[in-house]
């Protein structure tokens, strides 16, 4: 597995714009306006973060490239993260429930089909390649409880 290197949080004050800052202390990551407090989150906390630099480019309290230099991170992220805001709202950063899979394909009716062939005793891949989907979405319904396997 990969480990996530970016971005980086300076632990002095390190200013992103002259009038916007941020600092690292103990975990916590503060960004500072004209020297005040103005929101925080933990260090690990990478949505917020994303939201917190997407929201201030949109403010226009700083730019992305700002953003970039400071915590070094691509431009292209950048990008995307304040797309995402800008189309999605912020409910795009926080709702975890927004990325759990469904099929498309395993509509109630192919369920119906697929377990017919299912309870005469098919193999999986050979219903897969019937039905023109993966294999795997059909060991995925099982395993959900939506097919069952005789």
């Amino acid at each position: 597995m990969a480990q996530l290197l970016l971005p980086l949080f300076p632990t002095d004050i390190r200013l992103i714009t002259p009038l916007l800052g941020v600092q690292e202390k103990g975990g916590l990551v503060t960004y500072f306006l004209s020297g005040m407090p103005i929101y925080s989150h933990q260090k690990d906390e990478l949505h917020k973060f994303r939201f917190t630099t997407s929201n201030f480019i949109l403010q226009g309290l700083c730019k992305g490239s700002d953003i970039e230099r400071t915590f070094h991170v691509s431009g292209d992220s950048i990008r995307r993260w304040k797309n995402r805001l800008l189309d999605q709202g912020e409910e795009a950063f926080f709702n975890e429930d927004k990325r759990h899979g469904r099929s498309h394909k395993l509509l109630p009716n192919v369920l119906e089909r697929i377990q017919l062939q299912l309870d005469k005793g098919r193999s999986v891949n050979s219903i897969a390649k019937d039905e023109k989907i993966s294999e795997g979405s059909i060991r995925y319904s099982i395993g959900l409880g939506r097919l069952k396997k005789s």
